[in-house]
């Protein structure tokens, strides 16, 4: 009888090692069914950064949060049934920082609420390092030579770097989820990429330190080739984890830096943004161009309102596209 429970007691377990992700997932909030979010995970691309209305503390207050999470940042701006919009997305954040600043608090997150969506946007920090390359864009401006020419032989390397880490990030976000007891079917995961935040379309009138001082064949490599290579790097590493992806390759067409000329207020990124009171602070200094070339908060807004779109959608790729109506929309055709 004893070996006949014995034997029993083996095949339940068979059984559950089969058809569970985990057999024994580790306890979690009693309520946690009742309490549903959605949590951005990301750089600043997904914080905020240029969109102004940072939570506190995160706007270097302390001397070193610089995080700058926004209540305007595009997953406080969508339309989706959730209890809680949860920003843990940080400006400056690569693969690794987010697996070891940002995953621990989706553990607690996942734990005491039910995660009905996870977004994310990393790895422009990685490899490529965009911000930087628009630095030296920048600098050649100033130098009067082009950046594109040191640049962009080493990007396509730049992004192939970049696929495998992103990859093992969002691996590491779904086994954060499946410890807390979640299949990979119960929550959506979506890798969204980035948009080109600046044109040549520019007028040439802002070319300089009173708008965006880059040159046009640097914006032309900018808007054609890099910003796009980044997007299919993306898609690649968000394939290889069975994740959602949503491009934001063209999600500025029209609306990016210095584009709007004369009328600022129709642009969807920052411009040049000097902080000219923290240039004072030595602590603010190096902080003190942080925002521009950014999504601001009509830029959020936007994109926004096309995630929206694409979490009520069955799609598994989709791109945000301007509509000619002039807003951004969900386009899922292939």
């Amino acid at each position: 009888m004893r070996k006949l429970l014995f034997l029993a007691a083996i095949g339940l377990l068979t059984i559950v090692l089969v058809v569970s992700d985990h057999v024994f997932p580790p306890p979690s909030d009693p309520d946690r069914e009742s309490r549903t979010a959605i949590v951005a995970l990301g750089d600043s691309t997904m914080s905020g950064e240029g969109a102004g209305a940072y939570e506190a503390g995160t706007d270097g207050e302390d001397g070193g949060n610089w995080c700058h999470r926004s209540r305007e940042a595009e997953i406080m701006r969508i339309s989706f049934e959730a209890d809680q919009k949860i920003n843990l997305a940080c400006s400056g954040t690569n693969s690794e920082k987010l697996r070891n600043e940002q995953l621990p608090r989706l553990r607690a997150i996942a734990g005491s609420n039910q995660v009905l969506a996870i977004v994310v946007a990393v790895g422009a920090n990685d490899d490529p390092r965009f911000s930087e390359i628009l630095n030296k864009c920048f600098e050649a401006w100033g130098k009067r030579t082009d950046c594109t020419s040191s640049v962009a032989p080493e990007w396509t390397r730049r992004v192939r770097r970049m696929v495998p880490k992103v990859e093992a990030t969002l691996n590491a976000i779904r086994q954060t989820m499946r410890d807390s007891g979640y299949l990979d079917s119960s929550y959506q995961l979506i890798v969204q990429s980035y948009a080109a935040p600046v044109s040549p379309k520019m007028p040439q009138s802002l070319q300089n330190l009173s708008g965006c001082p880059l040159r046009t064949a640097d914006l032309e490599w900018v808007v054609e080739e890099a910003v796009p290579e980044l997007s299919n790097g993306l898609r690649a590493a968000a394939g290889k984890v069975n994740a959602r992806f949503l491009d934001l390759a063209r999600a500025g067409e029209g609306h990016e830096a210095c584009v709007g000329g004369d009328e600022p207020e129709t642009e969807w990124f920052t411009r040049l943004t000097v902080d000219f009171d923290g240039l004072k602070d030595e602590r603010r200094a190096p902080h003190a161009l942080q925002e521009s070339f950014h999504p601001n908060a009509r830029g959020h807004e936007q994109i926004g309102r096309c995630l929206t779109e694409f979490l009520a959608s069955d799609k598994r790729d989709g791109a945000c596209v301007p509509r000619l109506d002039g807003s951004l929309g969900l386009n899922t055709e292939s």
